[in-house]
């Protein structure tokens, strides 16, 4: 008895192979706050912990770890990061593997500067 190919993932698959992840067009268009105490919107930090300090490091690259997860519109990420501050702390971020190869294929600077501070 053969099953219906019903569209989904295959047999194994991650979510995290499966969703798809926002990637900017330009990280030059990317302004968000680069200090203070922001509030992530709840869809995108739903954890009790959505407001950061950005001016403590800690706290800054776990906002943009977040965005960068859970962003599901390119507005989340203009909204939300900074270009400049994207590259600087790039290196060091934690994100899926996924995501990685996305900003990185876009953005070859990023991987650039991934691979100098190695």
């Amino acid at each position: 008895m053969g099953g219906a190919d019903t569209g989904g993932a295959p047999a194994g698959s991650r979510y995290a192979d499966q969703r798809p992840y926002v990637v900017a067009d330009r990280l030059d268009a990317l302004r968000g706050p680069t200090n203070g105490v922001v509030s992530l919107d709840r869809r995108l930090d739903w954890s009790g912990r959505a407001r950061y300090d950005l001016d403590n490091p800690r706290r800054l690259a776990s906002m943009y770890e977040t965005v960068l997860r859970e962003a599901t519109a390119p507005n989340d990420l203009t909204r939300w990061l900074d270009g400049a501050t994207l590259q600087r702390l790039w290196p060091a971020l934690v994100v899926p593997p996924q995501v990685r190869r996305l900003w990185e294929a876009r953005f070859p600077e990023l991987a650039n500067a991934r691979r100098h501070a190695a």
